[in-house]
């Protein structure tokens, strides 16, 4: 059985975790090392049952231990040319990648990964580059868009094509506006190459989404411009507007971006 776990979801870290009962996938290894094995033991897991790494994109809070874990457990790591050449300049990550475990990724190119098939797709955000993925197991397909600063038609297809979706909700923008962040950085955020507010996620899915939508998971909130509950609450308010009602037409949760989710069974 297809199984998802969020070990993070935020600026503090980004770390989710895809396995099936014969290989397991990690996309993203923001979070600490120590802290990601800890994790494992708590809910019973084996490292070594962790056999790729799926890197979306280059910032600091997605990459920050993938050097170190590929090296201690031998793991291939997958990301587009851009994105390995801004792992090697990001000085956040103390242990970089070494060459035999770096595996180039062409966005719009499906390739098998072990039990996963993947398609990485282009993603809009402000790092070497950036990308979202589809990935099916066991007849299912899941689909992760996370830093993403507006829904191109390539991603509205890949959320089309979701059973299971994790997509960006990261920021209120009343609350970005009024916060106290500085101009040039409320703007960047708000930008093309920013991240997708509340509304944006909302009107991504209530647009794209298909019938065999099972499960959505808001991912990447932001710590001081957004809330759970408010993000929540918009999303459902953007879906009702659209005659869809989350709860009964898919399940909505919201990711936290410190703690760890439980075991989600996907099937």
């Amino acid at each position: 059985m297809l199984k998802f776990i969020s070990f993070g979801s935020g600026s503090s870290g980004n770390c989710y975790y895809l396995y099936t009962d014969t290989d397991g996938l990690l996309i993203d290894l923001g979070v600490g090392i120590r802290t990601l094995k800890k994790y494992f033991k708590e809910y019973g897991l084996s490292l070594a049952k962790v056999h790729h790494i799926l890197i979306t994109h280059d910032h600091a809070d997605h990459i920050k231990s993938v050097g170190s874990l590929s090296y201690e457990y031998h793991l291939p790591v997958y990301a587009t040319d851009s994105v390995h050449k801004g792992i090697d300049r990001n000085y956040c990550v103390q242990r970089k990648v070494s060459a035999e475990k770096r595996v180039v990724i062409t966005p719009g190119e499906t390739r098998q990964i072990g039990d996963f098939t993947v398609t990485p797709f282009n993603v809009p955000h402000d790092s070497s580059d950036n990308v979202g993925y589809q990935i099916v197991a066991e007849g299912i397909t899941f689909v992760i868009i996370t830093d993403a600063g507006y829904v191109t038609d390539e991603m509205a297809e890949h959320i089309g094509q979701a059973d299971y979706l994790v997509i960006e909700a990261n920021h209120d923008v009343e609350m970005l506006q009024g916060g106290p962040y500085p101009q040039h950085l409320k703007t960047r955020i708000m930008s093309n190459t920013g991240h997708l507010s509340n509304t944006n996620c909302g009107e991504a899915i209530a647009q794209h989404m298909s019938e065999h939508l099972r499960h959505v998971w808001l991912c990447h909130l932001s710590e001081e411009n957004n809330h759970p509950e408010l993000a929540r609450k918009t999303v459902e308010s953007v879906l009702r507007s659209y005659g869809i009602v989350a709860g009964k037409d898919f399940e909505l949760e919201v990711l936290k971006r410190t703690v760890p989710t439980g075991v989600f069974e996907l099937q």
